[in-house]
């Protein structure tokens, strides 16, 4: 199969000394007094001030109304078991009414597909827990990735099955100060699976094409892509993290046009969890697919085997590489785009050998 390109209540005021009682003002008439009727002596309380009428009342002064006893602390378990049960409705009556929205058809998405409230509250729910708590995802250069505008993220692509995309797009989203989506550029091949198409449209991914990817660009969207496409998802274990050809550089021109930095991005730890040590060739052209991997534990485990290995992953964002400096007509430029495609190239590989030397272990 020809190489395809790859161009995310509690009202819980503060509660203000809930768990203690306001202290309570002694008064001169109560059990202290003395029997010849003067009055005991009355010491300041903390704040300072004497407790009782002030001195100006004079003989009109009125005996002090006993304070009111002090409701039940706001922090008794049943308090909290309240508080909790509200915070619990709150979630079950948003959940009610994000599903009363996607079965009137009450919510938006873009020409594209992209639907937002889908991808904050479903997909990338379903996505965070697999980055944060197995593969353990860590950022470095987020501050990279500008604030506003539009921006090309450039990745090595690895991993036999393309998890590397849905991490990457995750990192942006959960460490960015601004909580910017990622918009993938996927092969026609995502597209054409079923249910894998809707999905992917729904989280943003648009196909591998120029003018899609110029498009997003020019609407202020942070675009990525991984340019090694089959290449490097499909590569041998031996090959593991040695970039394949950028192809012809398309995403270079595609951000000349566009005036949109290109940010260079290395990604550690996906080429492990699936070590593909085999490729059943002719099995893959009977199924359509670019290639059908062996794994040590696919096919042979069946099911079980498709779990990847929970590998420790590192995903560092470099310096962008800005564009806006160039004139129209470099976009047309073949000697400009090998040499910022190089150029890009080159950062993302040296990028993986540091990373590589500063990993302790695989899986640590």
């Amino acid at each position: 199969m020809a190489d395809a390109k790859v161009i995310p209540f509690d009202d819980d005021r503060s509660r203000s000394g809930g768990g203690s009682r306001p202290a309570r003002r002694r008064t001169g008439g109560g059990s202290g007094g003395r029997d010849d009727g003067s009055t005991a002596p009355v010491s300041a309380l903390p704040g300072g001030r004497l407790p009782g009428p002030s001195p100006e009342a004079g003989e009109d002064r009125q005996e002090p109304q006993q304070p009111q006893e002090a409701p039940e602390s706001r922090e008794s378990p049943v308090g909290e078991a309240r508080g909790t049960e509200g915070g619990w409705d709150r979630r079950i009556a948003g959940g009610l009414a994000f599903l009363r929205r996607r079965v009137t058809g009450d919510y938006e998405v873009d020409e594209f597909g992209y639907d937002k409230e889908l991808t904050d509250q479903v997909l990338m729910s379903a996505l965070r827990p697999l980055a944060d708590k197995y593969f353990r995802v860590e950022v470095k250069g987020i501050e990279n990735i500008p604030s506003e505008g539009g921006a090309l993220i450039v990745a090595n692509h690895s991993g036999t099955l393309p998890l590397d995309g849905l991490m990457l797009q995750v990192a942006v989203h959960d460490n960015h100060p601004a909580e910017r989506h990622l918009r993938l550029l996927a092969a026609d091949l995502v597209f054409h699976l079923p249910v894998v198409n809707e999905l992917a449209r729904k989280a943003g991914h648009t196909l591998a094409c120029a003018e899609d990817a110029q498009r997003l660009l020019e609407l202020g969207e942070i675009v990525g892509v991984m340019p090694e496409g089959f290449k490097g998802i499909g590569k041998p274990f031996g090959d593991r993290y040695k970039l394949q050809r950028f192809g012809r550089g398309g995403f270079v021109s595609t951000a000349l046009r566009a005036g949109a930095p290109i940010v260079p991005c290395s990604i550690v730890g996906a080429e492990e969890i699936y070590p593909m040590i085999g490729n059943a060739k002719t099995l893959a052209r009977l199924l359509g697919f670019p290639y059908f991997p062996i794994t040590p534990t696919f096919p042979w485990l069946g099911p079980l085997g498709a779990v990847p290995l929970p590998t420790k992953w590192t995903i560092q964002f470099g310096e962008p590489i800005p564009t806006d400096g160039y004139p129209p007509e470099a976009a047309e430029d073949p000697m400009l785009m090998f040499n910022l495609t190089d150029q890009v190239r080159e950062q993302i590989q040296h990028t993986l050998y540091k990373l590589l030397v500063q990993r302790r272990s695989v899986f640590f």
